[in-house]
């Protein structure tokens, strides 16, 4: 089915950029609560990370009923992007110094290798999980990352989606996503990762 085969090659393409569990934005050497020598990996997770993490849950159903507000600031319930063809999903926020940004340029550059094209053969869908992110911030990312890759006449097929708190933790809950604000640094610390979904909205 072109379905199963739009999910393996996208997902072989895209492997590479899954971050593990171990790999947290922001967060590099000598943090506070590590005890690492020289040229020697950290075995203590120091307590900012406490409680960040990814964990794989397939086939577990997304909450589609749930809604968000996309970058032109309409309201749209998640399940408006599934229903007939997979979906690319990733968690970012669109104020993140670095990792997020990884994310993004990664996922865009790579879906020019695959011979499938965002908006017909499946959709790309990133949810920001900082609620203070507005519609005009995704906006504002979208043309920027669609830009950077001369990819705007696929410009359908990408959504950036903003949402409240309740909004954000139903959907990262039912995806396995775990994240933590860091008050002293004033940015979240997470992990990064990119799922695909069937057209029915469960992980594959």
């Amino acid at each position: 089915m072109m379905h199963s085969r739009l999910s393996c090659t996208v997902a072989t393409v895209l492997a590479a950029l899954c971050v593990s569990g171990q790999a947290l934005a922001q967060q590099g050497p000598g943090l506070p609560g590590s005890v690492n020598a020289p040229g020697q990996a950290s075995t203590v997770l120091p307590s900012q990370l406490e409680g960040v993490s990814f964990r794989q849950q397939l086939n577990s159903q997304l909450p589609l009923e749930v809604r968000f507000r996309d970058e032109h600031g309409a309201s749209v319930a998640l399940g408006s992007y599934f229903g007939k063809k997979p979906v690319v999903l990733a968690f970012v926020y669109y104020e993140c110094p670095m990792l997020c940004m990884q994310v993004l340029n990664g996922v865009a550059g790579s879906l020019k290798a695959v011979p499938f094209v965002p908006g017909k053969d499946f959709d790309v869908v990133y949810i920001s999980f900082d609620p203070r992110d507005t519609p005009a911030a995704a906006a504002a990312k979208k043309a920027q990352v669609l830009e950077d890759y001369k990819l705007t006449a696929t410009a359908s097929g990408w959504h950036f989606l903003t949402g409240d708190e309740a909004s954000i933790r139903a959907v990262t809950a039912a995806a396995g996503f775990s994240y933590k604000w860091d008050d002293r640094r004033q940015q979240f610390a997470h992990v990064s990762g990119i799922l695909i979904a069937t057209p029915e909205g469960r992980l594959s």
